[in-house]
C-alpha cells in the first residue's frame, strides 16, 4: 500500500516511510538527527505488567537499530469496555512505564481509545549525529551477520494463548523479550555497516529488506541461528503463528531453501516479538562483537555472511 502514498519530498528527510526501515529520520542539523518510531501490539502473555514491559522494549528497538538513543515516549493503548478491568490497564501502563524508566526514558504522554481488543505500545523519539546513523541499506559484501536474541518468541506466545508452552519455555521466552536492544557504544565503535531489528516480517523477511535495501544478497546457515529451547517441540505441535506463512507468501522466490527442514523453515519465518538485532559487519568486527557480548550484557552469534547480489535476496543452507 505504502507504494501507492507519494512520498513529499523534503531536504531534511534522511530516512522516511518508502525506505522500509526501523525507524524514520529528520535532520535537525549538522549535529542532531530526530528518529521517531511507533509501535503496539495485541498482548502477548497472560501477565498484565509483563506484556506492558514486553511492549515498552519492544518499542525501544527500532530507535537502537538506528544507532540512536531514545529520548521521550508516547503510550498508545487500545482496550475494550466492560472486558478488561481498570487494574489491569494500570498494571500493563506502570509495567511499560518501568521499562521505559530502565531504559532512561521519560513517558510524556500519550492517548487511549476503546476497541473490541486490546492493544498496547508506544510512538518513540530519539536523537542521533547524523553521521553515526545506521539504516539497514549498507550492508557490504564480505560482511559477517550478527544476531543478537535467539528466534522462537512468535511459536512459544502462541502456544501460550492454547496452554502449551511448559512454564520453563515461557520464562525464557519472556527474558529474551524484555532485553532492551541498547548495545550501547558497541554499534559505533565497531564497524557496523548496517543493522535492523527482527519483529514480524521474523528473522528472513527482515533480512531480506536489508538485502533489497543494500543490493546485495544474504547467505544463512540455518543450523548457526540460535533459537529458543522448546521452539521445535511447539512446533512439531503445531503451535504456529499465521505471521509465518503470511511471510513466505511475502517472500516468495526471495528465499532460496537449500536442503532446509520444514521445522527451520518455519522458525526462520517466525514473527518475533521484541527481537534481536541483525547487524551486518566486517569480519573481524563481528568476531569482536561476539567475543565481548557476554560482557557488555547482551548477547550474539554469527549466523551468515553478505555476499555480492544474485539471483535471490537470501540463501539458506
Amino acid at each position: 500500500m505504502l507504494s501507492q502514498i507519494e512520498v513529499q519530498p523534503n531536504p531534511n528527510v534522511l530516512v522516511g516511510f518508502d525506505k522500509a526501515d526501523d525507524a524514520g529520520v529528520y535532520l535537525l542539523n549538522d549535529q542532531q538527527a530526530l528518529v521517531q518510531t511507533i509501535d503496539f501490539f495485541t498482548p502477548v502473555v497472560d501477565d498484565a505488567a509483563t506484556y506492558g514491559r514486553i511492549a515498552a522494549a519492544n518499542s525501544l528497538s527500532d530507535i537502537y537499530a538506528m544507532g540512536a538513543k531514545p529520548l521521550v515516549a508516547l503510550s498508545v493503548l487500545a482496550f475494550p469496555i466492560g472486558i478488561v478491568e481498570e487494574s489491569s490497564l494500570v498494571e500493563v501502563i506502570q509495567g511499560g512505564a518501568s521499562k521505559m524508566n530502565e531504559a532512561g526514558v521519560p513517558v510524556i504522554g500519550g492517548h487511549s481509545v476503546q476497541d473490541p481488543e486490546m492493544k498496547f505500545g508506544y510512538a518513540v523519539t530519539g536523537i542521533v549525529h547524523p553521521e553515526k546513523l545506521i539504516t539497514n541499506a549498507s550492508a557490504r559484501p564480505g560482511d559477517s551477520l550478527v544476531l543478537t536474541k535467539p528466534l522462537g518468541t512468535g511459536i512459544i506466545t502462541t502456544g501460550i494463548k492454547f496452554g502449551k508452552t511448559p512454564g520453563r519455555v515461557e520464562d525464557e521466552a519472556i527474558g529474551w523479550m524484555l532485553r532492551l536492544n541498547d548495545l550501547g557504544d558497541c554499534l559505533h565503535r565497531h564497524s557496523i555497516h548496517a543493522a535492523t531489528d527482527i519483529t514480524g516480517y521474523g528473522l528472513l523477511g527482515h533480512a531480506w529488506e536489508m538485502a533489497n535495501a543494500s543490493k546485495v544478497s544474504l547467505s544463512i546457515d540455518a543450523d548457526r541461528v540460535p533459537i529458543i529451547e522448546g521452539t521445535k517441540s511447539l512446533v512439531a505441535e503445531k503451535m504456529l503463528p499465521g505471521g509465518i506463512e503470511a511471510n513466505r507468501r511475502f517472500l516468495g522466490a526471495q528465499v532460496v531453501w537449500n536442503q532446509t527442514s520444514d521445522l527451520l523453515q518455519q522458525i526462520l519465518l517466525d514473527p518475533q516479538t521484541s527481537g534481536g538485532l541483525l547487524i551486518s559487519a566486517s569480519q573481524s568486527d563481528a568476531e569482536e562483537i561476539c567475543r565481548i557480548s557476554d560482557n557488555q550484557g547482551f548477547s550474539a552469534w554469527r549466523i551468515g555472511e553478505v555476499t555480492h547480489r544474485q539471483e535471490a535476496g537470501i540463501f539458506v543452507h
